[in-house]
């Protein structure tokens, strides 16, 4: 597939590397621009592009930027991208460590992932979000191993939900259907799923469990 990752931190590089020697034709950027990629690029053959153009014929495109830097993201990010793309959402609100405060989030009550979703003016795919950056290098395993992880996937397009969720089996990892955006927050920080490395009966469970309440330390 064609691939735009819009965000080379720790997730994003990672799943640059990861995606890159499955076969999988990547775009990468971040806000800093392609020149300051190289390094990535010969390392795994990815293309570096403008933020602008990471998703130009993706049929998957991943955001993983700080939150409070989607607001900043290119107009129009995605018009370009192919059609019935599923976008990755792997954010996270961090309001006292990193974010600020966003009203609507803190106020309105939306899910940090619906809010990005607002932002961008496309549904997303809420994923990789609790997931350490290393295990997406060292703790892929065969379908079918007992010891396989399973991480939570939310979303309100079915279909790109099934692409994410099929794009995370050949990844290494099997996937729980974690309900729409508004249910997101039962993956967000601080919650049962959040950091759980687990098989998919542990991370059912967490996610029945997940309170509504927003915890302390990630609240504004």
């Amino acid at each position: 597939m064609k691939i735009g990752i819009i965000g080379a931190g720790n997730i994003g590089g990672n799943l640059t590397r990861r995606l890159t020697a499955l076969g999988h034709d990547v775009s990468v950027a971040n806000s800093r621009g392609p020149e300051t990629l190289k390094d990535l690029a010969q390392e795994t053959g990815a293309t570096p592009v403008r933020a602008e153009d990471a998703a130009e014929g993706a049929e998957v495109v991943v955001v993983t930027v700080p939150l409070k830097a989607v607001p900043g993201l290119p107009a129009g990010l995605l018009d370009g991208a192919a059609e019935g793309v599923a976008v990755i959402d792997t954010n996270n609100y961090y309001p006292k460590q990193r974010d600020g405060r966003i009203d609507a989030i803190e106020d309105g009550g939306l899910t940090e992932s619906r809010w990005v979703e607002q932002h961008l003016g496309h549904p997303v795919i809420k994923a990789f979000n609790g997931t350490y950056a290393q295990d997406i290098l060292d703790r892929p395993l065969p379908t079918g191993h007992p010891d396989r992880m399973a991480l939570p996937v939310a979303g309100d397009d079915e279909a790109a939900k099934a692409k994410v969720r099929g794009l995370i089996d050949e990844l290494g990892f099997d996937t729980v259907d974690a309900g729409g955006i508004d249910d997101s927050w039962r993956q967000q920080p601080d919650t049962p799923v959040y950091g759980l490395r687990a098989g998919v009966d542990a991370v059912q469970k967490a996610l029945r469990e997940a309170s509504p309440q927003r915890p302390a330390d990630f609240r504004y």
